[in-house]
């Protein structure tokens, strides 16, 4: 059984809520002829510009008493459900009635035939699928061309053709209609889409033989996939040629997962991941206070780091950051490591240091500079758990770390209350801290509103 659904808009291209849909018109097939319909004008409850009028003849005044989206939906949803979502040009017509429902809070998901798709299939070669230029060409009549239902109907005695056309043709006779038009990488991304969850979490690209390709993670794993399929990237592209199945993990917790996706990242090395890729951090920059308690900021090696700020790949990466810390605050060379001890750095003769370095500024005015960066990076506590939401309603997640460093995280069930830091440390699933796991709790908590309200220190 087919939904024939055309409809007119006021946005020539799908970028809602650009456009509207200003009229609609579903016609049922059983497979043989029409046996209903139901069309209708919709007050788009935004200004039709000329251009779209003098597409389709719609008016701002013929639609002003028309019934809204949110009074026909029930009725598309009836007529549509357990049946195939058939039009020419499916995509268009299809994505502007998901994001109509998906404005008012619900979910739009049928299966689709494309009848252009489908006519180059059975009637290969023709100059123009337009629907316009294939009816002319198959003498099918279109009344009121460019209105909803007369589109309808000419889509419904092309598709009459199409289904006869497919049962005297020897490769696609025993297939079904929409299998025809189905190209793998189409297969491909409804098994993934089908299969992946609108949750947060990690989620694995497989190939044909199992390796793990690409590995992502994201607030909803089921939106960051369809992304991917609908990217013009030649890698990405690339990428859905050798894909063949999927995996994932739910998280619960976007934190959780930018840790396990970093993790994951370095043990499987995907071939299709760009960042994070790498295990050799080759450099960090440290802080320490000196002697004279002046705040100092070193590039050195991992090792060798005893507060470390950030970690690095390259020395030269390192240097760039700090050199726009040194920009960004008025730092000086020498208290930057760029300068030998006991020298009065260059900046401060061409005026971009205030003199520290030659005792012309006060220690306290130097530091408060400088201790702008520490705030950014510096964990205001050595020891502390943040606690975030888990899997479930039922579930909490919990992160913990430990002398400064990520350790680990965990669920727990939000009805047993943790008492303890041994509590935490039970429950915590321990992970090896790659320098970067640092850099990342760092940057999430920077987002508005997390420090005082999911961070516990112990």
């Amino acid at each position: 059984m087919f939904a024939i659904v055309d409809i007119e808009t006021c946005g020539g291209k799908f970028i809602y809520p650009k456009g509207r849909i200003i009229e609609i018109a579903i016609i049922i097939h059983d497979g043989l002829t029409v046996v209903d319909k139901f069309s209708s004008l919709i007050n788009p409850e935004c200004f039709i510009a000329p251009f779209y009028t003098k597409i389709s003849g719609i008016t701002n005044e013929m639609v002003a008493d028309a019934p809204k989206f949110y009074e026909v939906a029930k009725k598309i949803m009836e007529m549509t459900e357990g049946r195939v979502f058939v039009a020419h040009n499916a995509s268009f017509d299809y994505n502007f009635i998901k994001e109509e429902f998906a404005s008012l809070g619900a979910k739009f998901k049928r299966e689709t035939l494309c009848t252009v798709k489908l006519s180059r299939k059975l009637m290969p070669g023709r100059l123009s699928y337009s629907l316009g230029n294939l009816c002319a060409g198959l003498n099918i009549h279109i009344e009121n061309r460019h209105r909803a239902e007369g589109d309808a109907l000419a889509t419904a005695e092309l598709l009459d053709l199409l289904l006869r056309l497919k049962s005297q043709h020897p490769q696609y006779k025993n297939m079904g209609a929409a299998e025809i038009m189905v190209r793998r990488i189409d297969k491909i991304k409804q098994y993934v889409l089908n299969k992946i969850p609108e949750e947060c979490g990690v989620y694995y690209f497989l190939d044909k033989e199992g390796n793990i390709i690409y590995i992502g993670k994201s607030v909803n794993m089921y939106n960051r996939a369809i992304s991917h399929f609908n990217s013009d990237d030649k890698k990405g592209k690339k990428m859905l040629n050798d894909l063949y199945n999927v995996d994932f993990v739910k998280t619960g917790s976007e934190l959780i997962a930018l840790l396990l996706e970093s993790e994951e990242i370095k043990k499987h090395k995907p071939v299709y991941n760009r960042v994070r890729k790498s295990e050799e951090f080759t450099h960090a920059i440290d802080w320490f206070r000196d002697k004279d308690n002046i705040i100092n900021f070193k590039i050195v090696t991992p090792e060798e780091a005893e507060n470390t700020l950030l970690t690095f790949t390259t020395y030269s990466t390192a240097r760039e950051r700090l050199e726009s810390w040194i920009d960004e605050h008025e730092l000086c060379l020498r208290f930057c490591g760029l300068m030998e001890e006991g020298s009065v750095c260059f900046n401060h003769q061409i005026k971009k240091c205030n003199g520290i370095c030659g005792g012309e500024e006060e220690v306290e005015l130097y530091n408060k500079r400088a201790n702008k960066i520490l705030e950014r990076y510096v964990f205001e506590h050595s020891n502390f758990v943040l606690l975030d939401k888990g899997r479930t309603a039922e579930e909490r997640s919990v992160v913990l770390v430990e002398n400064g460093k990520y350790s680990g995280y965990g669920y727990f069930d939000a009805s047993d209350p943790v008492t303890s830091p041994a509590d935490v440390k039970e429950m915590v699933k321990r992970s090896y801290g790659h320098p970067d796991s640092n850099d990342l709790i760092k940057s999430w908590l920077q987002q508005k509103g997390r420090m005082g309200k999911r961070l516990f220190p112990f």
